[in-house]
């Protein structure tokens, strides 16, 4: 059994945060219903941009992390291509 390397193992979550992000605009498309809304709930976390001025140069710094019924079966489509990789 082959051990992954971890820079491949977050190369492919964030191929399939891609590919889920994909999957949400299509889902977008669908008519309005039940099955467009169970696709595109979603629960974000994260924390509102904060701002340090130094006078010189001022920083910005936030995160929102959004994640949906799409975005975890793009990981999932993602790690199914991991084990052909294996």
């Amino acid at each position: 059994m082959r051990h992954i390397s971890f820079k491949l193992l977050i190369l492919y979550v964030i191929l399939g945060a891609l590919i889920g992000s994909l999957l949400g605009e299509i889902a977008r498309l669908l008519p309005s219903g039940v099955v467009k809304d169970f696709f595109l709930r979603s629960v974000t976390a994260g924390f509102d941009p904060a701002t340090l001025n130094l006078k010189i140069i001022t920083f910005t710094v936030g995160f929102t992390f959004t994640l949906n019924i799409a975005g975890v079966l793009g990981v999932a489509i993602a790690v199914y291509m991991l084990r052909w990789y294996r």
